[in-house]
């Protein structure tokens, strides 16, 4: 109440997806209890769950913020005194990524391995003419917390550079074959956190009998991860049915990369190695 004139609504909703491992590749909330699951799932109200900080998060993101390393200003109503931002070892930016839109402007900036990241900030630091390029044969791309694969690859590069583009993903699928000669769609990686959304797209397919090719579809999935199984008819089309689920449902799908920061107080759009640059800087 003192930092946020917003309500405590919004904080929570805030709390409860920095919480979710499936949202955030480093989860920065430690919660207990019922936090939502990657079925769609909301969390429980706020007065039967209890969250404390991940240790990422007070070792990263809040070591030394009483040592007057960063300014302070006054909060909204001008009672307190709050850091104008924390400070982070790490590029959280490129670790959990960013979305949100504001005044006219939009941000989103994909999720990134968190030690792959790191790595690309020692070369960096090693050598400031290092290409986009090689940095990303140090950090080859994205990494969502629900997996996927990145099908348009030679685009990275002046997706990279630029700070906007389209990373083109796909849901993991694997053919395994079953007794009488039968084959089955295992899917292990969807794309987002919406298992709910892309059963009810393949249900949908059948019932408006747009394929015939699925018996049978269950959902094994479990905390060990996802496990989706479509069960199929005898000769079917396996790659010609792969490729209608990826057209159809969120097997396949864009996410729309446009890497604006603020950079020197003023909005920017920046390429990788200028957010790498930007956060030494605000380092040293």
């Amino acid at each position: 109440g003192k930092y946020h004139p917003h309500g405590d609504s919004s904080i929570y909703e805030s709390l409860v997806v920095m919480s979710q491992d499936f949202k955030k590749g480093e989860p920065l909330v430690d919660g207990h209890g019922n936090f939502g699951s990657i079925e769609g799932d909301g969390a429980a109200a706020m007065r039967y769950t209890e969250a404390r900080l991940q240790k990422l998060t007070q070792e990263a993101f809040l070591t030394d913020l009483d040592k007057n390393v960063v300014d302070f200003i006054p909060n909204y109503d001008e009672t307190e005194k709050e850091p104008e931002v924390l400070p982070v070892k790490v590029p959280n930016l490129l670790i959990n990524g960013a979305e949100g839109i504001a005044v006219g402007m939009a941000t989103s900036i994909p999720p990134h391995n968190t030690g792959e990241v790191i790595d690309a900030v020692l070369a960096y630091m090693k050598n400031s003419d290092i290409t986009t390029e090689e940095l990303l044969k140090i950090m080859p791309g994205p990494d969502f917390p629900t997996g996927g694969i990145v099908t348009n690859k030679d685009d990275l590069i002046s997706i990279y550079e630029t700070g906007q583009g389209k990373i083109k993903l796909r849901g993991k699928v694997e053919v395994e074959k079953i007794k009488g000669g039968r084959e089955r769609l295992v899917i292990t990686e969807i794309i987002g956190a919406g298992i709910g959304k892309f059963l009810n797209d393949v249900y949908a397919l059948v019932e408006s009998k747009k394929t015939n090719d699925i018996v049978d579809i269950s959902n094994q999935s479990s905390k060990e991860g996802i496990r989706i199984v479509l069960e199929l008819r005898r000769n079917t089309d396996v790659e010609n049915l792969k490729n209608m689920l990826y057209k159809k449902t969120r097997l396949e799908d864009t996410f729309g990369v446009n890497m604006l920061a603020v950079s020197g107080g003023r909005p920017e759009t920046l390429g990788l190695k200028s957010i790498i640059e930007n956060f030494l800087d605000f380092q040293y």
